[in-house]
């Protein structure tokens, strides 16, 4: 494993680098509080938190979380890996990992916060242009928008069991870019609530054959076993749980 790049100019932290440094102040944070819980010094977040959640809810839902949470900790920095994908905690050095749908670990703690749903959307001035489709089965008449490389992007699911396999004109590979386009009157795209809920409320778009939604999407906080209860995933945890209490998804 590479952990420098090395120039005659610079040396500097590879990926690998930087995710096994986090990791190594992770743990002499933890020994630190190990040691003020031997001496009984009341434990507190401190050292680096690194914190993994999907782009669009990360920029959304985590950044309040966790500049609340440096705002209550000064001993304490954080890391915010947003990215829409299934990480490993472990390998990659993360200490609490949002995670919209089903956990796939078992070995991870897991606690729910809440639970969204996938919807179908587009903008008023396309539904006014092209009419809006009563059921699933008018979508092939429609413009469709679908995210390229998401793990169910092509396959559209609708009420308990029900689903369609679908091609858009427009593929793009994250969820910011699909919303776009539908706001710019382009089709219709599928996107989680968090995701439109701000578009739909003042009436950039619209919500399409809500009827035949699919059940909804759990949303889950996940850590390691062996440092959930450390000060700085605990606090977050906290933090975390107060935050969605008062939020709809």
């Amino acid at each position: 494993m590479q952990l420098l790049h090395r120039t005659t100019r610079s040396v500097r932290l590879t990926e690998e680098g930087a995710t096994y440094l986090a990791s190594c102040r992770q743990t002499l944070a933890e020994l630190h509080a190990a040691e003020d819980a031997i001496k009984g010094i009341p434990a507190e977040p401190q050292g680096t938190l690194v914190v993994s959640a999907p782009v669009v809810f990360g920029r959304i839902h985590v950044v309040p979380i966790v500049t609340a949470l440096l705002h209550q900790n000064p001993r304490l920095s954080a890391r915010l890996a947003l990215i829409d994908r299934t990480v490993d905690l472990a390998e990659e050095g993360i200490d609490v990992a949002i995670h919209v749908g089903e956990p796939e670990d078992s070995s991870l703690q897991a606690i729910g916060v809440g639970a969204v749903r996938y919807m179908l959307v587009a903008s008023p001035t396309y539904l006014q242009a092209h009419g809006t489709p009563a059921a699933p089965a008018e979508l092939r008449r429609h413009e469709l928008i679908v995210i390229a490389g998401a793990a169910t992007g092509h396959e559209w699911r609708f009420g308990p069991g029900t689903k369609r396999t679908v091609r858009g004109r427009m593929s793009v590979n994250t969820a910011d870019a699909a919303i776009a386009a539908a706001e710019a009157g382009f089709g219709i795209t599928r996107a989680l609530s968090y995701q439109v809920a701000a578009a739909i409320a003042v009436g950039r778009l619209r919500q399409i054959l809500a009827s035949e939604s699919p059940p909804p999407v759990p949303v889950t906080l996940l850590a390691q076993a062996a440092r959930s209860g450390s000060p700085n995933v605990r606090s977050f945890i906290d933090q975390a749980k107060k935050y969605f209490r008062t939020q709809t998804l």
